[in-house]
């Protein structure tokens, strides 16, 4: 019993420490990585550049491409726009709007997010169906679950936080470059990165850890090992992080995306174009009126 008792003030001790540390990171502001920064720090700046948060507001055009062992392939599109608040009334992070655009089977369908800052508080979700013309409010999906029917789960794009693993920087050492399958491309061959052990706090859990390559100019977590329960590597993400210059301010963001589960060989690759950023987005415009009135 006092075992028990002592585990569980350690697991509380740890979350109210990192909750304190992230709360370091202030919405709209923009942060680099440096050498003197340890393994908590860089994925909290890499977590930050994710969601953008950098920024008061996001628009991009996504392109999908499911991939089957066989080379066949299907695609989706979408409009992504978002609105990072950071509202300390509210506890609401940012909201985030998603309107597929083709193919027709899904074309009109839009979620509407609304994720907060508050640690454990699932975010609130609605769905609207043009085919019938109905908005529904939905349960937010388990974290595990696939993400729009892709390759990547539903925590690895948009749910996972900082305080939802532990960390551990392995080394510092010059990535040996990501030759991409879809188009060829090599990127990131020699950038200077660090190497990090992620251990989620969740146990049992879909996976047992990730090996994280954070690269120290984008501050962008470039590519991940993931592992299951029995320490096998089972699937990788890659992803492509771009500087833009918006005002003055360089903001670190996403432009492309690759996953593949090593046990089916399907992958997913999302192309993110047409990005803008601060172009004066309202609270207003991501609300459940606004999701009916979408008209993509």
């Amino acid at each position: 019993m006092r075992s028990k008792f002592l585990m569980c003030l350690l697991v509380v001790c740890f979350m109210f420490s990192v909750n304190a540390f992230c709360m370091e990171f202030k919405h709209h502001e923009v942060y680099k990585i440096t050498d003197d920064m340890g393994a908590e720090e860089i994925m909290g700046v890499s977590t930050f550049n994710k969601y953008t948060k950098f920024a008061y507001d996001y628009e991009s055009t996504g392109y999908v491409h499911l991939i089957e062992q066989s080379g066949s392939t299907r695609q989706r599109t979408f409009l992504r726009r978002r609105i990072i608040l950071g509202d300390k009334t509210t506890k609401i992070d940012y909201k985030d709007v998603t309107s597929f655009t083709a193919p027709t089977s899904v074309k009109g369908l839009g979620i509407l997010s609304w994720t907060y800052m508050t640690y454990g508080q699932d975010p609130d979700q609605w769905l609207w169906i043009p085919s019938l013309k109905k908005i529904r409010k939905v349960s937010a999906a388990q974290g595990d679950d696939s993400f729009l029917g892709s390759d990547f789960t539903t925590e690895e794009v948009t749910t996972r936080k900082v305080e939802d693993e532990t960390y551990k920087l392995l080394r510092k050492e010059k990535f040996t470059g990501y030759t991409s399958s879809f188009n060829n491309k090599t990127y990131y061959k020699g950038a200077d990165c660090f190497v990090i052990e992620a251990t989620p706090i969740k146990s049992p859990w879909y996976y047992s850890k990730r090996i994280v390559w954070v690269d120290k100019l984008t501050g962008g977590d470039i590519y991940e090992e993931i592992f299951d329960a029995n320490g096998n590597k089972y699937k990788y993400i890659f992803k492509e992080y771009q500087i833009k210059n918006v005002d003055g301010r360089d903001y670190s963001v996403q432009t492309h995306l690759e996953v593949e589960d090593l046990r089916s060989n399907h992958k997913t690759v999302i192309e993110i174009k047409d990005i803008k950023f601060d172009q004066g987005l309202k609270d207003s415009d991501f609300s459940e009126r606004i999701l009916q009135r979408s008209k993509w």
